[in-house]
């Protein structure tokens, strides 16, 4: 299974240029059965990463771009008279995939963002009284464009909440900008592989869920984010399941490098993607011109890690 991990970033890589880093908490990320918001400005690639992702790894993929007239039905399906059986029929949404990418979350409007909220949480979907298992395994990535951007909206802390990971792009390097551009006469995705099959990715997702951690990590993991709730520079911190989360990229980080046990490197290395759009700056935070990062830095450098 670990060299198939390294196969798929590989191929990722092949396509999404200079950026391993975000490519690796990603597929840390789908390991860890959580969700993705990908939040960046147009242009820098975060819909190519969605699709790449799911050609590598043989998952179903559905894309919905998110305007303000998508409805919810759109996402989660309705139900429709049959005249022939009479009979209401249950006509399935684009949700009904193992990838959902929801393109530009934050400019539909906020009934419909809301058709995702027992999605994320519960992995199904509920239709006139019905609820139907979505198929396994399942990730929404959603992209959003930063606030300011012309027709954009933030989304409510409860939907933040449920995605696990929150990652930025950002330009590409020099090196990378100049690979872009020579292999832009192509398309790349058409030259990718399937190099990973559904049933592996659950696999590693049960050894993940299955990993040993010890009690020194468990502590560890619970006074970070008790501290995100003391912190003078942060107004509102991270709830329990910022915790939770915490703890599940913690192993899948360990799983991608390889290990059967988690350090706390592992909670360091996706301590801000967890935690960063869970919290807020608090006022004097603003007036000493700090960022999310900085301060949860700060919580970072004021716990001390255990020795493992």
């Amino acid at each position: 299974m670990q060299g198939n991990l390294q196969l798929v970033k590989e191929e990722i890589c092949k396509v999404i240029k200079g950026k391993d880093d975000v490519v690796e908490k990603v597929l840390a990320a789908i390991i860890a059965g959580g969700h993705i918001l990908l939040e960046d400005i147009p242009g820098v690639g975060k819909t190519t990463l969605a699709v790449a992702v799911s050609g590598a790894m043989s998952l179903e993929y559905h894309r919905v771009q998110f305007t303000p007239d998508v409805l919810p039905s759109d996402i989660v399906g309705f139900s429709m008279y049959n005249s022939k059986s009479q009979e209401f029929e249950y006509k399935p949404g684009a949700i009904l995939c193992n990838l959902f990418l929801a393109d530009e979350i934050n400019r539909t409007s906020p009934k419909t963002q809301s058709a995702l909220l027992e999605v994320m949480e519960e992995k199904r979907v509920t239709v006139d009284g019905v609820t139907r298992k979505l198929p396994a395994p399942f990730t929404v990535i959603a992209t959003e464009n930063p606030l300011g951007s012309s027709g954009t909206q933030r989304l409510p802390e409860s939907q933040l909440d449920r995605f696990m990971v929150c990652l930025t792009m950002g330009y590409p390097g020099h090196e990378a900008a100049v690979n872009i551009l020579q292999e832009n006469a192509g398309n790349p995705l058409e030259h990718m592989k399937t190099v990973m099959t559904k049933t592996t990715v659950e696999q590693l997702q049960a050894k993940a869920n299955d990993l040993f951690v010890h009690d020194s990590i468990y502590d560890y993991i619970v006074t970070l984010t008790e501290e995100t709730r003391r912190n003078e520079f942060l107004s509102m911190g991270a709830s329990p399941r910022g915790s939770i989360a915490l703890l599940r990229m913690s192993k899948a980080m360990a799983v991608i490098h390889d290990r059967d046990y988690v350090i706390p490197e592992d909670v360091h290395s996706v301590f801000v993607e967890v935690l960063g759009h869970r919290v807020k700056l608090s006022p004097k935070g603003r007036a000493e011109g700090m960022s999310v990062e900085d301060a949860l830095e700060q919580v970072f450098m004021s716990v001390y890690a255990p020795r493992t």
